[in-house]
């Protein structure tokens, strides 16, 4: 700032204490920093005390440095999807800047850089006779490259701390003009220079000063400002940006609107300081006087390139930068608090390569673009698909039907763009959830394999009421519900059918009746070990209503979980990040994927055997298949059709697509898919045709391999002996012969001596050999029934008491004449009833034939 005219006896007294200071000092170093406490009236022997009492040695922590997300193209080489940053800056190497900036900055700001020990006498003497002594209209700056970079450096390690309060107080400390700053500043400056060359300082102060705005360092500024590298700047350009150092604010030359520096004035102000630049170029030597008179004739003309800053620069890949964004937020990898991780993404200077495939993606956006549009009118509709490689858990793409935007004000007024990811979880960037319908019962015919059981058991699939279930995560291992009597979307009943045809088909009655026989707990741990859980956080559902797909899911979980499947049963937690390099090019931390054998393999093949049935003719996704490879996967449709998906595809590549309301509509509505209409088609089936989009893209660029066989032991069908429940309660043998894998019914009673209610016998009977999932019929005792005593061999008269004795009063008697008989009143030979029947004697009479010698 200009300062006050002195007075003589005022400029006196300071030239006599810079001079006695001086003195005092007696050595260089006191010489170079006393000058500018001269007018403070510290001593001689304070300031050497003071100075001498400060830390010779600065730290010099990597600046702030933008980071970069990438994706890596077919040929290898890395495109780059968005950047983040507070200060936007890349640092570059001393080769990759242009002689002519080096040049511009020692010529223009310190001429005798390469001369002294970090403080430069001479020129921190005149500043001092200039501003302090001679009082002259404009201040002359004393600092060396040196100083300026330590005092960047400074205020980087203040700007770089999280909390607020601390962190405006290290600015300040670092900023405020004062004698002991400035103190300071010389003593690190001498020590950096201790410890750094000459080439290392400079080229640090390049990479750290601001340039205007965002703008940090040659690079970025030369980027922003011209739309060219460093190290390919011409004299005047790299003279411009030398000269916005004297005033970053006030000579950017990004305001064109600017009255008093701007286009209309060919940024007057800039190019009074840019000619200065070019001049001091020239005197020192640096430039001819012709490149000198053709540079400064060259009007200053920037050529803008703004930075962006967030994933709306990454396009149609912007949802699967924000899942990136929020992994590096949620990691501890990057920090201990979110706090932190946000300041590592925004100056780290990482640079991020991901997992994605922009070949799939591209198919996959297209796809989605084709067949699902951004709105309708009065409905809220949303598309998202996510895929990912089996066995490694990489997403290789992810898309929805909107424009990504983080702006609040353009979300609520177009319902085309949006910042909320469908494809993730509420934690990262995501929604709720949505139910994911049949997609569900994949996990009941997982644990009816994983059970002992074959897909081509024998299912009832016909509509029954239920209020009792197996779940081993509630007290006493029982679950009791309301009457639940579950139908087919069809209202049609199936009657016998088997798991693997109604995977097939998707039969609601089929999987209830399978659930019936399994433990709802372990079909939920079952779901859990291939990493499904709701996106909202909550505690995944077990009632039996979720076996039908009532929780809400993200698709990105969805793909995840099917992925293992087809990766024989290892299941794999999503990954987006395969590789980040720090500052420096060094490889840091990155979240790894998580791999676990969450199935055997032959109960992941014989389910991937069923899922193929999906995309057969006659299967609920036979719409979707395409040409190439082998498809498996599993449709789902919430209530109503408010939501509908479809997840699968190859050994290679699985996909999870949603279509559905995201919100109520309107009118507070939610609609069906089958009565919205998409790009041609009604959204039901619109995702038939996005689904084998992305599918045959994977395909096209992946290929897939037949899915391996399944187990025999889980595809043939099974016969056991029917258990011997005969005497026991309806209750116990219901319980019996449910466990050994049969459907029960229970019959009208029959005559039995079995006490009246008890198990009289089974339909087939004890020991028969049965198929298992087929009926058993309970045959209750009515408790009248006589067993009939054997009474061959016995005289007339015993025969005629033994049945009496059970209850037959008339006793017919037939006489048999045998000469060769023993003698005597004969023998029973045969009997009516026969011998160990069940009779209800009161109704009934017995006959006897007696064989002797003679009648």
């Amino acid at each position: 700032m200009p300062q006050e005219k002195r007075t003589g006896s005022g400029v006196m007294g300071s030239l006599m204490g810079f001079i006695g200071l001086s003195v005092a000092a007696g050595i260089l170093v006191t010489a170079a920093v006393t000058p500018a406490l001269a007018v403070t009236g510290m001593s001689a022997k304070g300031a050497i005390n003071a100075f001498d009492g400060l830390p010779a040695f600065l730290d010099i922590d990597p600046p702030m440095e933008r980071t970069n997300i990438y994706a890596t193209a077919s040929d290898g080489s890395h495109q780059l999807l968005a950047t983040f940053f507070d200060q936007n800056r890349q640092q570059v190497a001393w080769d990759d800047v242009s002689q002519y900036f080096k040049d511009a900055a020692v010529s223009t700001e310190d001429p005798r850089f390469y001369d002294h020990g970090g403080v430069d006498l001479i020129g921190t003497t005149r500043a001092v006779l200039s501003n302090f002594v001679k009082g002259g209209e404009d201040t002359q700056g004393g600092s060396s490259i040196t100083q300026q970079y330590v005092k960047n450096v400074l205020v980087q390690k203040a700007e770089q701390i999280t909390n607020e309060d601390e962190r405006k107080a290290a600015y300040l400390d670092a900023t405020r003009t004062t004698p002991e700053r400035k103190l300071r500043e010389m003593r690190y400056s001498i020590g950096v220079e201790q410890k750094y060359t000459k080439d290392q300082v400079l080229l640090g102060y390049l990479n750290i000063a601001n340039f205007g705005g965002v703008s940090y360092g040659v690079e970025s500024a030369s980027q922003y400002y011209f739309g060219k590298s460093a190290k390919d700047v011409t004299i005047e350009e790299a003279a411009t940006l030398i000269a916005i150092l004297n005033d970053p604010n006030g000579l950017r030359i990004d305001r064109p609107e600017s009255t008093n520096n701007g286009e209309a004035n060919g940024y007057k102000l800039t190019k009074i300081r840019r000619d200065y630049v070019i001049d001091k170029m020239y005197k020192e030597g640096k430039i001819t006087k012709e490149q000198f008179e053709t540079a400064t004739a060259t009007p200053v003309t920037p050529n803008l390139h703004p930075p962006s800053t967030g994933c709306q620069a990454a396009g149609n890949a912007a949802y699967f930068c924000n899942y990136v964004q929020n992994i590096i937020l949620n990691s501890p990898e990057f920090g201990e608090t979110v706090d932190d991780r946000r300041a590592t993404l925004r100056r780290g200077g990482m640079d991020v390569y991901t997992s994605i495939d922009l070949d799939v993606q591209n198919a996959a956006q297209a796809a989605m673009d084709r067949w699902v549009p951004q709105e309708r009118p009065g409905v809220n509709l949303g598309a998202a698909a996510s895929t990912v490689e089996p066995g490694t858990g990489r997403v290789l793409a992810m898309v929805q039907n909107k424009t990504f935007s983080e702006d609040a004000q353009v979300g609520l007024a177009s319902r085309s763009h949006t910042s909320i990811n469908y494809n993730t979880d509420y934690n990262y960037g995501g929604s709720s959830g949505f139910q994911v319908g049949s997609q569900y019962k994949v996990f009941a015919l997982l644990e009816w394999l994983k059970d002992g059981r074959s897909v081509n058991d024998s299912v009832l699939a016909t509509r029954q009421t239920y209020t009792k279930w197996i779940d081993t995560c509630s007290p006493g291992g029982v679950a009791t519900t309301k009457p639940w009597n579950p139908q087919n979307y069809d209202g049609n009943a199936s009657g016998r059918i088997t798991p693997y045809e109604a995977t097939k088909r998707s039969v609601n009655t089929a999987f209830v009746q399978m659930a019936s026989k399994l433990d709802l707990c372990e079909i939920r741990n079952t779901a859990q070990s291939l990493g499904v859980h709701r996106a909202d956080g909550k505690e995944l559902e077990r009632n039996p209503a979720s076996v039908l797909g009532s929780n809400e899911i993200a698709p990105l979980t969805m793909a995840a979980a099917i992925a293992g499947i087809a990766a024989q049963g290892k299941f794999c937690t999503p990954v987006a990040i395969d590789k980040i390099t720090g500052p420096g090019g060094k490889d840091m931390a990155v979240p790894q994927s998580t791999c676990t054998q969450a199935l055997t393999p032959e109960v992941a093949n014989t389910a991937a055997y069923a899922m193929q049935a999906v995309f057969s003719p006659g299967g609920t996704a036979a719409n979707a298949v395409v040409p190439g490879a082998p498809q498996f996967g599993k449709t789902g449709t919430a209530d109503d059709a408010t939501d509908t998906w479809v997840t699968g595809g190859t050994t290679k590549a699985v996909t999870s697509f949603w279509i559905g309301n995201v919100q109520a509509g309107d009118n507070g509505k939610r609609y069906s898919m089958y009565n919205v209409q998409a790009n041609g088609t009604s959204a039901f089936q619109s995702k038939f045709r996005v689904f084998a989009g992305i599918t045959s893209a994977t395909i096209a660029k992946l290929g897939g391999d037949s899915f391996p066989k399944p187990s025999d032991a889980l595809t043939k069908t099974k016969q056991v002996a029917v258990p011997d429940v005969s005497g026991q309660s309806v209750a116990d043998a219901t319980n019996a012969l449910a466990g050994a894998g049969f459907n029960v019914v229970v019959g009208d009673p029959i005559l039995s001596g079995v006490s009246a209610g008890m198990v009289a016998n089974t339909e087939p009977g004890a020991g028969a050999s049965v198929t298992v999932g087929n009926t058993i019929t309970i045959r209750p005792s009515d408790g009248k029934g006589k067993q009939v005593p054997d009474v061959s061999g016995m005289n007339p008269d015993q025969a005629k008491s033994a049945l009496q004795g059970v209850g037959f009063n008339k006793v017919d008697q037939k006489c048999v004449a045998d000469p060769n008989a023993p003698g005597g009143d004969g023998k029973v030979t045969a009997q009516s009833p026969d011998a160990n029947s069940m009779v209800n004697p009161g109704s009934a009479s017995a006959s006897i034939t007696i064989t002797k010698q003679s009648c």
